[in-house]
């Protein structure tokens, strides 16, 4: 990454005189850049695998965050995606869970948990916080990630973000709203969907000088 100019060591515009160099290496990822490739390891359909992101390109992806395997609202989150993988699947779409928890744990609360055992897509393990910390879900005292949720298209650029105190769950329903959007507009090019968009079929509009102080 470039230097981040008029930035003191913690990365804002504060100008603080902090000893510490800002790390350059770290990436907080934007709507629309590119985002770089990364690779780690997964439990799938039972086994360990080792996966990078160039392994998803030419399909979307979404990267959702959560904050440890064997607590609370993380396998009701987990459980209702699970319940809509199929949905996700037909709109061309994977997904990966990620926690801090390393493989083997993701495999144990598989084999424990009712909800969690419903899940068949990719749970990816980033027990350095590496991940987390490149997409800033990370929290550095607790060593876990925030609620964190990314859509990336299938050129890898990031098309959508979402981020939850670790105390409100997500809903899957809303996260398939905005990939269908995010894949409309995608494929028609100046159209843009507005409030209440759910779908295929539903209005859009389609910005210009026309409709300035008409909406």
């Amino acid at each position: 990454m470039g230097n981040i100019e008029n930035k003191g060591a913690c990365g804002s515009d504060c100008g603080c005189s902090c000893d510490e160099e800002w790390n350059d290496d770290l990436f907080f990822p934007l709507i629309g850049e590119e985002i770089p490739n990364f690779e780690g390891q997964i439990f799938h359909e039972e086994s360990f695998k080792d996966v990078q992101l160039t392994d998803y390109r030419g399909k979307w992806l979404i990267l959702f965050f959560y904050p440890a395997d064997f607590t609370f609202v993380c396998p009701t989150e987990l459980e209702d995606l699970a319940e809509q993988y199929a949905t996700f699947k037909e709109l061309g779409a994977e997904i990966l869970s990620i926690s801090t928890d390393t493989v083997y744990v993701h495999k144990a609360w598989h084999d424990h948990s009712d909800a969690v055992r419903k899940v068949t897509y990719p749970m990816f393990a980033d027990p350095t916080g590496e991940l987390s910390r490149m997409f800033g879900t990370y929290i550095e005292d607790e060593g876990i990630s925030l609620r964190g949720t990314f859509i990336i298209d299938p050129d890898g650029v990031l098309q959508s973000v979402e981020m939850n105190s670790n105390a409100i769950g997500r809903n899957s329903g809303e996260l398939l709203r905005k990939l269908r959007a995010a894949q409309f507009v995608r494929e028609n090019g100046g159209e843009v969907c507005p409030a209440k968009w759910t779908k295929k079929g539903d209005k859009t509009l389609t910005p210009g000088i026309d409709l300035v102080g008409k909406i």
